[in-house]
């Protein structure tokens, strides 16, 4: 009997394939499971729009991202940190400070995660943080930070 898997089963294979598999394992467990379709047009069919579907949002999202890129890339946050004689900071500027500074300033929601901040900022002047939007698209944000 053929199956679209709906989950992915260990020992077929991954959501979306269509398996050929004995018509006892697929009536006793992989259809009461809830783990797959019987491989009928209707549901070849729903399984191809399904993915086209899937692929069309995912190409929105990606150039969403590219977007949001171009426009971090064009602005800088400033934020302001106490320092003492010689230049040294008191403290220091953090991821969650910076998603702040760039809701406020900005007007743009960017999640603390996202900020690929190796260790927070302990130091005046222009930063460049690596800001990971999607899997394929990286901005890259100016963080000024000026002695307050």
């Amino acid at each position: 009997m053929k199956v679209i898997l709906l989950e992915d089963v260990k020992s077929l294979g991954k959501k979306g394939e269509t398996v050929n598999i004995n018509d006892g394992y697929a009536r006793n467990f992989i259809l009461p499971k809830k783990l797959g379709l019987e491989a009928t047009s209707k549901n070849i069919n729903d399984l191809k729009l399904q993915k086209a579907h899937e692929e069309k949002v995912a190409q929105e999202i990606y150039e969403a991202a590219k977007a949001l890129a171009v426009k971090i890339g064009e602005k800088a946050v400033v934020l302001s940190i106490k320092s003492g004689e010689g230049g040294r900071t008191f403290g220091s500027v953090s991821s969650k400070e910076i998603a702040k500074a760039a809701m406020e300033q900005l007007g743009l929601e960017i999640d603390k995660k996202k900020l690929q901040l190796p260790e927070p900022i302990k130091t005046l002047g222009t930063t460049i943080v690596p800001v990971k939007l999607h899997p394929k698209v990286m901005a890259e944000l100016k963080v000024n930070v000026k002695e307050a």
